[in-house]
């Protein structure tokens, strides 16, 4: 049988308001099984279709109208409206459906492109597609962007028992900033960016903590960043952010310390899922089992 895999992803990094997004162990995995005269996808999460209204097989069609269709089966790991990048990673599972069923041979390129267009923007994205830590910016409607491997640490994702829509997330933010606040806001991303390149995870957990476009406005969404930004500080975390419109929060640590910060969370954040997590260095690829 042959698999798709697409890894959630964790958007913005404080900062790095849709523009950064890295990828992180958690998948997405879509089964292509027999062809079938009309078709259907198997899948046990509440509210999703199961025949070609599907977002996973609207996407492939609309990359390839005359794909034949088939059965498939999809299971995943990603929790819908939590910021992981759910409709990103169902987005970029269509266009490798459409790819490798059409025999499309898609660039990375093109595919970013392709998915940031039905996306909106390109932040999650671009990580479920290439893998690692990426940076991306649409300018006149294109997407230019750049991989960068990611320092190595283990990224602890806390996840509420409450879905959060983008949309109510993206209302509580300002329509316009001061142009003050919008250089420093600005000049904080940039220094994440270059500690992140250098591989300085003590000053970028800073800067990712220090984030003016979005997570002051979020947090009265999203209480979980403040206690859990407490805990995470007491337990030798590089920093804590809110992962993309939330209600997924998470932190960056090191290795030896992730186990005792997740034990901890789990004691004390009871009402929350716990997952440790590293960087996915592969995004979106085909696995064929037999």
């Amino acid at each position: 049988m042959t698999h798709i895999i697409v890894p959630a992803t964790s958007a913005n990094l404080g900062p790095g308001f849709d523009s950064f997004g890295v990828a992180v162990s958690l998948y997405l995995d879509l089964e292509i099984l027999q062809p079938a005269s009309e078709w259907i996808i198997t899948h046990e999460l509440d509210g999703l279709p199961h025949d070609r209204s599907n977002l996973i097989i609207q996407t492939a069609l609309e990359l390839a109208p005359n794909l034949e269709p088939h059965h498939l089966k999809m299971t995943s790991e990603v929790p819908p409206a939590r910021g992981l990048g759910s409709s990103s990673a169902a987005i970029v599972a269509g266009i490798e459906l459409a790819n490798f069923l059409g025999k499309l041979n898609l660039t990375a390129d093109e595919k970013i492109q392709i998915a940031s267009r039905i996306e909106g923007h390109p932040d999650n994205v671009m990580p479920a597609i290439v893998g690692d830590f990426v940076v991306g910016a649409n300018v006149a409607g294109q997407v230019f962007w750049k991989q960068i491997p990611f320092p190595d640490a283990c990224f602890v994702s806390v996840i509420p028992k409450r879905e959060l829509k983008t949309t109510e997330s993206r209302s509580v933010l300002p329509k316009e900033l001061l142009f003050p606040e919008a250089v420093q806001a600005s000049s904080i991303a940039n220094v994440l960016l270059s500690a992140l390149q250098q591989g300085d995870l003590t000053t970028a957990g800073k800067m990712m903590e220090a984030d003016l476009f979005h997570e002051p406005y979020r947090a009265t969404l999203i209480p979980e960043v403040v206690q859990l930004r407490k805990i995470a500080h007491e337990e030798k975390a590089y920093g804590t952010y809110l992962s993309g419109a939330g209600t997924t929060v998470m932190t960056v640590i090191a290795s030896e310390y992730a186990p005792a910060l997740v034990e901890r969370v789990k004691n004390e954040m009871p009402d929350c899922l716990v997952h440790l997590t590293k960087v996915d260095k592969q995004g979106v690829r085909i696995v064929k089992a037999d």
